[in-house]
């Protein structure tokens, strides 16, 4: 058996090796390694792929967020609330530009932002939420984009997760996620689902006004060299990584599918397992898991929820046995020593301090072979029962 990587980086780029090197190669050639050519084919083809008027490449996730409310104008002391139960980034940003970030619980089967804790939470200096597309499955975005209208907030979808990946409204229309709220942001980190080979990032709008604010807030705010209009940073995608990221936009799908079709044999192995909780395909796509129009959940992580188990002692325990694995998340955000607020109850919190004691995530990438889901699921179960 192979051995089994968290993120199989390598065996991915094998696939791509010819052509990715030669990009690279006339990248270096070109020498046009900030703001070059590839950099804007990569965002015309990303507009074209997720059916957004704008794409702004930027220099990572993190600084895509954080641009994403500078662009709205957002002021210090603005309210603006996201999920107790996610990555760092995602409330540090907030912190970041002096605006108050207020957490809130998630949904106990989907991860995602809890709506009606969201409701709860609105007050006259709110202004924004933020919901993450947590693990690669989309928010409720129709409830949080009604409840957004309903007291004019703007929606800032974190897809750092979600990349390439479908949201299926009630009336059965469909839209990649983050094209649905005001603005959104991703990452190209490697171990994303469209990674490039360093750090990289982008936000997406169809607002023309908004894009044209964050195509200068990501150039230092200048629209004309030397004329700096408004405040900004240095935050762009180099050349060198919009070309390796051109070269796997076109098998993102792909990716796609293989880590549901990963997924799926997982949950497949799994299934009657009394201490297992298997990873829910949203609300409307329970029954589609072998679907092929089904891509509700792109899977940047497998994550099971262990039940009257101790998850750190599996977590050693596959480590032994070589198997890599990862706890997303061990601290709620809330319980951060940098995010600590003496407006936060703990009986507010009740779902994300259950999870962060009971999820463990599996390997999940584009490489994974029979042989070794077999084996990680039959350690895992062997573990448990």
């Amino acid at each position: 058996m192979r051995k089994i990587q968290m993120v199989d980086l390598k065996g991915q780029y094998e696939h791509i090796k010819e052509r990715v090197n030669q990009s690279v190669l006339d990248v270096i050639e070109s020498s046009a390694f900030i703001n070059g050519p590839e950099v804007h084919q990569f965002q015309k083809e990303l507009e074209d792929y997720l059916g957004v008027k704008h794409v702004i490449p930027c220099a990572n996730g993190t600084d895509a967020l954080q641009v994403a409310m500078m662009g709205l104008g957002l002021k210090p002391g603005d309210e603006v609330i996201t999920a107790d139960f996610t990555f760092a980034a995602t409330v540090e940003v907030i912190a970041l530009l002096g605006l108050t970030p207020v957490l809130v619980d998630v949904d106990p089967v989907t991860f995602n932002i809890d709506v009606e804790a969201v409701r709860q939470a609105i007050t006259p200096k709110t202004k924004a939420i933020v919901p993450v597309h947590l693990f690669g499955l989309g928010a409720q975005m129709d409830e949080i984009m009604a409840l957004a209208q309903e007291h004019d907030l703007y929606v800032i979808e974190d897809n750092a997760q979600g990349i390439g990946g479908d949201y299926i409204s009630k009336d059965g229309s469909k839209q990649k996620l983050g094209t649905i709220g005001h603005v959104a942001s991703t990452s190209f980190f490697p171990s994303k689902n469209l990674g490039c080979y360093g750090d990289g990032g982008a936000i997406f709008t169809n607002d023309d006004d908004l894009a044209h604010t964050i195509r200068g807030i990501v150039n230092h705010g200048m629209y004309v060299r030397y004329h700096h209009d408004v405040v900004g940073v240095n935050s762009r995608l180099d050349s060198i990584q919009a070309t390796v990221l051109r070269a796997k936009l076109p098998h993102l799908d792909a990716y796609n599918s293989a880590r549901r079709e990963a997924a799926r044999k997982y949950s497949e192995a799994f299934k009657g397992i009394d201490n297992i909780i298997t990873p829910t395909m949203g609300d409307l796509c329970l029954e589609n898991m072998n679907s092929d129009d089904c891509n509700c959940h792109v899977f940047h992580q497998y994550t099971l929820r262990v039940l009257n188990t101790d998850r750190d002692a599996l977590v050693k325990h596959l480590q032994e046995k070589e198997i890599p694995c990862g706890v997303y998340y061990p601290i709620p955000l809330h319980s951060q020593k940098a995010y600590q607020d003496e407006r936060y109850d703990e009986n507010d919190f009740t779902v994300t301090n259950q999870l962060v004691k009971e999820v463990i995530s599996l390997p999940m990438h584009t490489e994974l072979d029979d042989e070794q889901i077999d084996y990680i699921t039959q350690t895992v179960i062997n573990f448990v029962s």
